[in-house]
């Protein structure tokens, strides 16, 4: 490990002008590239207390031998400067964007005397026009089949040309009409090359142009009674019209951008991107990243810009750019995009209107692409054996702890003390074994006493079962499978057992017990099994702001690698335990919060209820109502009717509702709704 203060460039060395800067490690390889408005500034933040720097960048510093940089006179040749870089010395700590797929294009080889329509993959070449990327070959291939009848272009490789052209015989499509057959001499080259370049011109959007000329020539060509050339500029019409129909329509006619989103956790990131061409989806396209560097939202947006855009030229950048987050500034990268251009481009983020709709619609896709990529992840046999393998040896462990559990604490200020476990074995998630505490002996913000409680609890379970002489209290999750049918019950509490009695729960000890914290949640969780003499079992924390291991009774946590498996898995473990706590406690707030007098009226059911507040507006409208008004409500009779009024008329008002965040007193209507937006965010 390199010390940064070792290569440190001395005071008023480095220029105070926009540049870009190369970290290389003793071998000389280039391991980050990075670019400043004022290099004197941002180089000063690399070299200061190790301490106070980001993990990933403290990683990367003392992993450097030296630096060095390129003066440059504007922001906007930084930013070219730094993409070329990137892309030849592939520096190990910069975002990389890799394709979760490889996407074709419908490509139109205008480099070639004779140009060729064909799906295409990989590297993009000079002097070919490309429309896409397509999700599927196919998709490519059936719009290519409906438009060679208006625009019959050359699709053969070029061997068949040749052959042809030898044998003075077109292939099948020159006999069937879908493709004007140059190869014999059928059209010239320039005559063909036209036919290519409406091709490209139908299918960069401008549509309606050519369709109202392909009418005009049909209508003419029916005054004329040239009935046949009519009945062919029909079919052609419906052609492209069917071809047009296979990309709806999302935008107002006319409109070009591209739609990127970013979806991300604390350790990986998804782009996705959407081609609107002439108000048409034409492509879609998405990216997945490590964050081998301390990135923000703004940031992945960027470096997804400079790959997308950074070698093409022309209308192949749209004249607008929706993003979920303005790189910081704004300016030089707006600036470069309309260079490459050649005209305005406007980079913006949608705050209204079909632009947002569709915008949302991205972000769903890069949600799903993030979690499909961790899906697959984590499925793979090979990567998760590793990560245990890498778990155990962080920690010490006499072997792979093949079955892991995780506690995480939940409240809303204090109340409604909620606890999770969790469970893995082999690396995924055994949900038929997850739990859920309530913590009831005390109310308070200590996750501490919290965390000692459940742990305590969980392992006393276990010795009970162990003895086979226990009782299992805890609540089941709502997202566990159901026992199997004809399980008896247990006299005691009437929770499932198993046919010899023994309750299903608890029954087997984990390996590593996983809390979501710090050193203090380590030390309780360690304590509660102490006091149990559990002294089989490791335990260990995992703090979410810089992802450090924490283990008993040291004063300095582990620091797994970046790249590492095992801590993508305690990561994963973790933020499991964090999801399931979170939604029981936000579970038992609402149920607390919409409890109702309607509740226990016998024979009053969801539908009924529902029925009564959406006629009176609120329950306390209700409760004035006479009981002939409230016969009034469709399905309600007499003795309903009276049977609820008796209900209300005994349920003492309930106290006044607050608005946690002004203070103000609620109306009864309002209480549900309101005091829920007012808690809204401030769950833990």
């Amino acid at each position: 490990m390199a010390d940064p203060s070792s290569y440190r460039p001395k005071p008023g060395q480095i220029p105070d002008s926009p540049g870009v800067y190369k970290f290389r490690d003793e071998h000389g390889r280039v391991i980050y590239v990075g670019k400043a408005k004022s290099l004197r500034q941002r180089l000063a933040n690399y070299f200061q207390d190790l301490a106070g720097l980001h993990p990933r960048t403290r990683t990367m510093v003392t992993t450097a031998a030296s630096v060095e940089w390129t003066v440059v006179s504007t922001e906007v040749e930084a930013l070219q400067l730094e993409y070329t870089w990137i892309k030849e010395f592939d520096p190990r700590f910069n975002v990389k964007y890799r394709d979760d797929k490889s996407y074709p294009y419908l490509a139109v080889t205008l480099n070639e005397e004779f140009p060729r329509v064909q799906v295409m993959r990989g590297a993009k070449k000079k002097g070919v026009r490309y429309f896409g990327p397509y999700g599927h070959a196919w998709a490519i291939r059936e719009t290519v089949d409906l438009m060679l009848r208006v625009f019959p272009v050359r699709t053969c490789s070029a061997g068949v040309f040749k052959r042809s052209a030898q044998i003075g015989r077109p292939c099948l499509l020159g006999y069937i009409g879908k493709c004007s057959a140059p190869c014999v001499g059928r059209i010239s080259p320039e005559e063909h090359r036209e036919l290519a370049e409406e091709f490209c011109d139908f299918m960069a959007g401008r549509t309606g142009a050519y369709l109202r000329r392909l009418e005009r020539r049909m209508q003419e060509a029916a005054e004329e009674m040239e009935y046949e050339r009519a009945a062919r500029l029909r079919d052609d019409i419906g052609a492209l019209k069917r071809a047009m129909e296979k990309s709806a329509v999302v935008l107002a006619d006319a409109t070009d951008a591209d739609l990127i989103a970013v979806a991300e956790d604390e350790l990986e990131a998804a782009v996705q991107i959407f081609h609107v061409r002439g108000g048409r989806v034409r492509g879609q396209r998405g990216w997945v990243t490590d964050k081998v560097e301390a990135v923000t939202t703004a940031g992945l947006v960027e470096h997804a810009l400079q790959q997308l855009y950074g070698e093409e030229q022309g209308d192949a950048v749209p004249k607008e750019v929706l993003v979920p987050a303005l790189p910081e500034p704004v300016e030089p990268i707006a600036q470069w995009l309309s260079q490459r251009r050649g005209s305005q481009v406007s980079l913006r983020i949608p705050q209204r209107g079909d632009k947002k709709d569709l915008m949302a619609t991205v972000g769903r896709n890069a949600q799903q692409a993030l979690a499909l990529h961790k899906t697959k992840r984590a499925s793979d046999l090979t990567t998760r054996s590793r990560a245990l393998e890498e778990i155990s040896q962080a920690l010490g462990l006499d072997a792979v702890p093949l079955r892991i559990e995780c506690f995480d604490i939940s409240h809303l200020q204090g109340d409604d003390v909620v606890a999770s476990m969790v469970v893995f074995e082999d690396g995924l998630a055994r949900k038929s074994e997850y739990r859920r505490f309530q913590i009831k002996g005390f109310a308070g913000q200590d996750d501490v006493r919290s965390m000692h409680e459940v742990i305590g609890r969980r392992f006393k379970r276990y010795l009970q079962e162990k003895q086979k002489s226990g009782e299992w209290t805890e609540e089941p999750p709502a997202d566990a499978p159901a026992e199997p049918d004809g399980a008896p019950e247990d006299a005691a509490d009437g929770r499932l057992t198993d046919d010899d009695g023994r309750p299903k729960r608890f029954a087997y000890p984990p390996q590593l017990v996983v809390v979501d914290g710090g050193a203090p949640q380590v030390a309780a969780a360690r304590r509660a099994m102490d006091e149990l003499g559990i002294d089989d079992v490791a335990v260990c924390g995992l703090a979410k702001r810089l992802e450090e291991v924490w283990l008993p009774d040291e004063d300095d946590p582990v620091v797994l690698p970046r790249s590492s498996e095992g801590l993508y898995l305690l990561q994963r473990v973790r933020d499991e335990a964090h999801r399931f706590a979170i939604t029981y406690q936000r579970s038992k707030r609402t149920k607390r919060l919409r409890a109702s007098p309607l509740d226990a009226v016998a024979g009053l059911g969801e539908t009924r209820r529902q029925a009564l507040l959406k006629h009176f507006g609120s329950l306390k409208k209700l409760r004035a109502a006479t009981i002939d008004e409230i016969c009034a409500v469709p399905g309600v009779g007499r003795k309903t009717a009276e049977t609820v009024a008796a209900a209300l008329a005994a349920a003492a008002p309930s106290a006044p509702a607050v608005n946690t965040a002004t203070g103000e007193i609620i109306e009864d209507d309002e209480a549900p709704t309101a005091a829920l937006s007012a808690e809204r965010g401030q769950d833990r």
